[in-house]
């Protein structure tokens, strides 16, 4: 027991920490997540949080030096961003036709979500500066900390309702789905791929992506427009009115 302890010590203090242990225990979660037949409660992202946030806690391990590894992963969200846009690039020809509903249906999403999660934070008498932070919580995490900094609200907090928001979102979707008969044929694989990316982001749309490759495209396809239309209206609309 002692060896053990020696060696976390020494292992927790090194630079490479964060990146050993999280990769570690995501392809672990992965590999449950894929024996129990992809089931939405295995979902890979929310065990690995657990684990990790546990170990952290237990093990007195601050997230700074948790983070100094861990930031190679971190940088390597970009481009797995930019990577979702190849699905939609095969089916340019399809979304051209249909981009104006996209576009529509985006807007009519987002909006949505915001003021949802708005309303519920204002009858549940929440701070403002809590409640500005909720706005953005359907947007990807680095960009809804943006916005919340604009509009007033807090960066870190608007954060933590963004990768809960995801969560949720990949966590409930399919019974959800299921419940309103949004079925599994090619169209229902779309509107369900795009219902996820709007009200879920880049969280969502990795889990659709690991289900369909037509959902997971549109659930792309989501995102990006999310981003684009908050970054643009949000701080808009609290700058005029």
């Amino acid at each position: 027991m002692s060896n053990f302890v020696e060696l976390w010590v020494y292992l927790s203090a090194t630079p490479l920490f964060g990146l050993t242990a999280t990769l570690t225990v995501y392809v672990l979660a992965h590999a449950a997540y894929s024996r129990l037949a992809q089931a939405p409660w295995a979902n890979p992202v929310l065990w690995t949080v657990i684990v990790l946030a546990s170990a952290l806690i237990l093990g007195d391990v601050s997230y700074q030096t948790y983070f100094a590894g861990a930031q190679f992963i971190h940088f390597l969200l970009g481009p797995a961003v930019v990577a979702l846009a190849w699905p939609l690039w095969l089916r340019r020809a399809e979304l051209r036709k249909r981009w104006g509903r996209l576009l529509i249906a985006a807007l009519a999403g987002g909006t949505a979500a915001s003021l949802s999660a708005g309303l519920m934070a204002w009858a549940m008498g929440l701070p403002q500066d809590v409640l500005l932070s909720l706005l953005p919580k359907s947007v990807t995490a680095p960009v809804a900390m943006g916005i919340a900094e604009k509009i007033g609200g807090i960066p870190a907090l608007a954060a933590v309702f963004a990768v809960i928001t995801g969560l949720v979102g990949a966590l409930a979707g399919k019974y959800l789905f299921a419940a309103l008969g949004i079925n599994q044929q090619p169209g229902g694989w779309a509107a369900r791929g795009f219902a996820l990316g709007t009200a879920s982001h880049g969280i969502g749309a990795a889990r659709a992506l690991q289900v369909n490759a037509d959902a997971g495209a549109y659930a792309g396809l989501a995102l990006g427009l999310q981003v684009v239309l908050a970054s643009l209206l949000m701080p808009l609309v609290f700058k005029l009115f």
